[in-house]
């Protein structure tokens, strides 16, 4: 099969991501993570709905068994490029989410399979996020956002918000990475920020920051 435009693929990756949240994929939620028009929205998905690739019911949408499989391989080449450019090329990961954006378009199966052998078949993505395996398969394990826990609730970050260089490099700097063990000492309230503590060092984080960090338990 001819590969994608890179404009379809984009959307395909962003759909297969967004079914996996609450709310599933609607044309206000993809236009919102896509940063177009809705009408852009409903133009591609009338184009993916005849090429076989989702179907429409109700004002949601839903992809295909193809569909479901395009998209997973493509978040599969973002994160394993991602992962490439931190352990290989040793690239903050405030800047890879963006440089993953081209490298996915590029990579053949043959280049994405190397690249998963030469990296150990990782599972997750720098940011914390599950790896596609090469069947489109995903063990995206159980997370909730650290803004839910309450004072005494403790758990590791699973992943945080990817797409922000902004967030990630304050993320970084008060260790808020994956695997990191979080403790919850109090919560302010009316929306105050809590009070987190991680490892020997307590931060007073904003509940709009703590709501783009998911934690397990």
């Amino acid at each position: 099969m001819d590969r994608r435009s890179e404009s379809i693929e984009e959307y395909l990756e962003a759909m297969f991501k967004l079914a996996l949240s609450p709310g599933g994929i609607t044309v206000g939620r993809l236009a919102a993570e896509l940063g177009v028009a809705p009408s852009s929205v409903s133009e591609m998905i009338a184009r993916l709905d005849t090429a076989g690739l989702v179907v429409r019911s109700d004002g949601h949408v839903e992809l295909t068994q193809e569909g479901r499989h395009e998209g997973a391989s493509l978040v599969r080449r973002h994160r394993l490029s991602e992962r490439f450019l931190v352990d290989v090329l040793a690239v903050p990961w405030d800047r890879v989410h963006d440089e993953a954006c081209k490298f996915e378009h590029v990579l053949s199966a043959d280049v994405e399979a190397r690249l998963a052998e030469r990296l150990g078949n990782p599972a997750t993505c720098p940011h914390g996020y599950a790896i596609p395996d090469e069947h489109g398969e995903l063990a995206e394990a159980a997370a909730r956002p650290l803004a839910e826990l309450q004072t005494g609730e403790r758990g590791v970050i699973a992943c945080v918000d990817e797409a922000d260089p902004e967030l990630l490099r304050y993320l970084a700097s008060l260790g808020l990475q994956p695997e990191a063990k979080v403790a919850i000492e109090s919560v302010a309230p009316f929306g105050g920020p809590q009070l987190v503590r991680v490892g020997n060092a307590q931060y007073a984080l904003g509940r709009e920051v703590a709501a783009r960090v998911f934690v397990r338990a």
